[in-house]
C-alpha cells in the first residue's frame, strides 16, 4: 500500500476554527401580522384536527361490543 510521506498543504483548514469574519448577517426579517396570523389559524386547524381524530376514535378503543348484541357465524350454529 502506497502512503504519502510529504506533508499536506491544507493547513489553513486547521485554521479555520479560529477565523472570524468582519462580515455580519442581515438582521432577520420580522413576519408580518398577517404571517403571524396565517401561522396561528394554521396550528389551531392542526391541533383540531388531531382532537377531532382522537375523540372520533376513541369509542373504537373501546373494549367490548358496542352494538349491544354478539355476531354469531353459521359455522358455530350447529345445524
Amino acid at each position: 500500500m502506497l502512503r504519502r510521506r510529504e506533508p499536506v498543504p491544507f493547513a489553513f483548514v486547521a485554521e479555520s476554527d479560529r477565523f472570524r469574519s468582519n462580515v455580519t448577517p442581515p438582521p432577520r426579517e420580522r413576519p408580518t401580522v398577517s404571517q403571524v396570523l396565517g401561522r396561528t389559524l394554521l396550528g389551531l386547524t392542526l391541533v383540531a384536527g388531531l382532537v377531532g381524530a382522537l375523540v372520533l376514535g376513541m369509542p373504537s378503543l373501546e373494549p367490548g361490543d358496542a352494538s349491544g348484541h354478539r355476531h354469531q357465524s353459521e359455522a358455530s350454529d350447529g345445524r
